[in-house]
């Protein structure tokens, strides 16, 4: 009788066993196909994009060229992907070309379409709201809100070396180590330091401390004069009233 229970009890917990690994396979199949699902719809909307704009104006021929080639990651990442996270990095790419797709359509002054879903990697970057320009070694560079002569390369928001760059639009694509404006990976920190740190005329602005590490926790940091929020409203106050942030340079509530 022992014998007869012992047996129906293994039996009993081996059908269990079973049937969780099948609904674990089946839940995780779903995902997987959901994910999947999801980064080829954001792809073949870049696809669209990339074959519908056309510009002759060189902030628009730079933004699709970009456009261009996030379309073509974003499909080999698509052929190669097995895994959820795989799917969503093809996601994130498809996005980010979608970003530049949307500044090429602003560059040729039509309707920029609906609102993107944010990007993971410019999470925390904010967006130039006003023009900026300055010199480093010898060369000249400008920043701003919107696409202009001097001013033709997009950048969707990301980080450089570490550092926060805002979504806007720049003379040169310094951000790329391999470009930086010829002068590599240390040129392009000197540009970031030049056109977002307070030794630049930015009072106010504590890169290190008050944004870098304190903006993305919302921690408050007394000794650099701002209070950086939790939700990430951008509140700068203190010593900040008067510099550039806050009804200056970076403006949505971003910095």
């Amino acid at each position: 009788m022992e014998l007869l229970l012992v047996v129906i009890l293994v039996a009993l917990l081996l059908g269990a066993f079973l049937w969780w690994r099948r609904e674990t396979a089946a839940r995780q199949a779903r995902d997987l196909a959901d994910v999947r699902a999801d980064a080829q719809r954001w792809y073949e909307r870049l696809g669209g994009q990339v074959m519908n704009l056309h510009g002759d104006d060189p902030a628009v021929r730079q933004a699709l060229v970009d456009a261009g080639e996030r379309y073509n990651a974003a499909g080999g990442q698509l052929e190669q992907a097995r895994t959820v996270q795989q799917y969503r990095l093809a996601r994130e790419t498809a996005l980010e070309g979608l970003a530049y797709a949307r500044a090429a359509r602003v560059a040729l002054g039509i309707d920029p379409g609906p609102e993107l879903p944010p990007l993971a990697a410019a999470a925390g970057a904010g967006q130039l709201t006003r023009e900026r320009q300055v010199d480093v070694q010898g060369q000249t560079f400008k920043a701003g809100p919107q696409p202009g002569r001097d001013t033709p390369y997009y950048y969707p928001g990301g980080r450089f070396q570490g550092r926060p760059v805002p979504a806007g639009w720049y003379s040169t694509p310094w951000w790329k180590t391999a470009l930086g404006a010829g002068a590599g990976v240390l040129g392009g920190v000197l540009i970031a330091d030049a056109l977002f740190s307070p030794a630049f005329a930015d009072p106010g602005y504590g890169y290190e401390a008050g944004y870098q590490e304190g903006y993305a926790d919302g921690a408050d940091y007394g000794d650099q004069g701002g209070d950086v929020g939790g939700d990430q409203a951008g509140d700068f106050g203190g010593d900040f009233g008067g510099g550039d942030f806050g009804g200056g340079d970076f403006g949505g509530g971003d910095f």
